[in-house]
């Protein structure tokens, strides 16, 4: 009897599951249409990057803020170029994941000192909660993005109960008149309205995809049961614009996107299954309809991946190579978005490190790689064409 009221719990669970996929799938918003990526050119000296000729120049430890055991989740951000910092750097850090002391940290390359300054708090779960009118139980995962007007803006999972199934997106724009990281402070703008069950269980990571209409792509994943990728279109302003959903398979997280033409995108995306692979979906008509490909000849432990395009036919994936773990990250080098070459070793350790959830931006005639290191620190690498930073 035991035995058989259990299944009848768990067959419930799974029907209710479904019956909430499917009614959400129903009264969603409706997909936007199309639209034109920004195509990558980054050059230096009037010289076309090619990945193959990146090198690595420099390494080292991101400064924690003090007291902290815990550290995840990294979000590069370029800065403009009359700026003091070359780069703004968002995490979540605290005493451990998921932990109730957990707070948005950011920090900044200084490009006079050349290193990251002391990092402070620049979100926090309290303060937001009073703004919003209700309380926020965990905070993690920033993605940082500029508008045209040259405002930063922050997308932060934060959930009022349950785990991480049970998070929100929270948009945050800039609330302070300067970026200097002493002034660097966050208003709320709304929860994203992404699902119709209080918005819940729609988590970002990766970042977002710049639009020639001045707006964006961010993209996110559902969590709830099923996984499976969505795109959100933000105007000029960082509003919410729309939603689309990016497959039908329900095993994919985190995407990561590349424009390989204005139209013709793919997304790299995290797998959960055992003996995972890189997965990928593409879409042809500027995000208006998606479709699924087969898996890249990668392995996946069931870790974010993600991309980045330096420009037409050169990109990069920074990702970890094997199912077996974490132990190991990569950057790997493509022409199309779906081959992928080994192009060197970020990282190596013993079975039981952990290197995970890289970030990539382009500043200052170089490439940029955070990530975590054993879910307690950042580390940061940089490459520069042919060695010379």
């Amino acid at each position: 009897m035991l035995f058989s009221s259990f299944t009848a719990r768990a067959g419930l669970a799974a029907a209710l599951v479904v019956g909430l996929w499917a009614l959400d799938a129903r009264v969603r918003p409706a997909p936007m249409p199309p639209a034109q990526a920004v195509m990558p050119a980054i050059s230096v000296q009037g010289q076309p990057v090619e990945a193959a000729k990146l090198q690595r120049v420099a390494m080292g430890d991101v400064p924690m803020p003090p007291g902290t055991t815990a550290a995840h989740a990294s979000s590069l951000l370029p800065m403009p170029a009359g700026s003091p910092s070359t780069l703004s750097l968002f995490w979540f850090s605290g005493e451990r994941e998921s932990g109730p002391l957990v707070q948005i940290a950011a920090t900044q390359w200084d490009r006079a000192d050349g290193r990251w300054r002391e990092p402070r708090f620049v979100v926090n779960r309290h303060t937001m909660g009073d703004v919003l009118g209700h309380g926020l139980r965990r905070l993690g995962n920033p993605v940082a993005w500029m508008d045209g007007q040259g405002c930063m803006h922050l997308f932060v999972v934060a959930t009022g109960w349950g785990g991480w199934a049970a998070s929100r997106v929270l948009h945050l724009r800039q609330s302070s008149a300067s970026q200097d990281l002493n002034d660097l402070a966050f208003e709320p703008v709304r929860v994203l309205p992404l699902s119709w069950l209080w918005n819940t269980s729609f988590l970002a990571r990766n970042a977002v995809m710049p639009l020639q209409d001045g707006g964006a792509v961010l993209p996110v994943h559902f969590e709830l049961g099923l996984k499976y990728p969505s795109a959100v279109r933000l105007d000029a302003n960082g509003e919410f614009a729309g939603l689309t959903r990016m497959s039908q398979l329900a095993y994919q997280l985190q995407p990561s996107l590349l424009a390989r033409s204005p139209s013709e995108w793919i997304a790299l995306m995290r797998d959960e299954r055992h003996n995972g692979k890189v997965t990928a979906v593409r879409t042809e008509d500027g995000g208006a309809h998606w479709q699924d490909l087969p898996d890249l000849a990668l392995g996946n432990p069931d870790s974010a991946v993600a991309a980045f395009g330096l420009g037409p036919q050169q990109m990069l994936l920074a990702h970890n190579p094997t199912p077996e773990g974490r132990a190991k990250l990569e950057l790997s080098r493509s022409q199309d978005g779906q081959q992928w070459t080994p192009q060197q070793t970020l990282r190596q350790g013993s079975e039981e490190a952990e290197f995970s959830y890289p970030a990539m931006a382009w500043a200052d005639d170089a490439l940029w790689i955070a990530y975590t290191v054993d879910r307690a620190t950042l580390s940061w690498q940089r490459f520069a064409v042919g060695g010379k930073p």
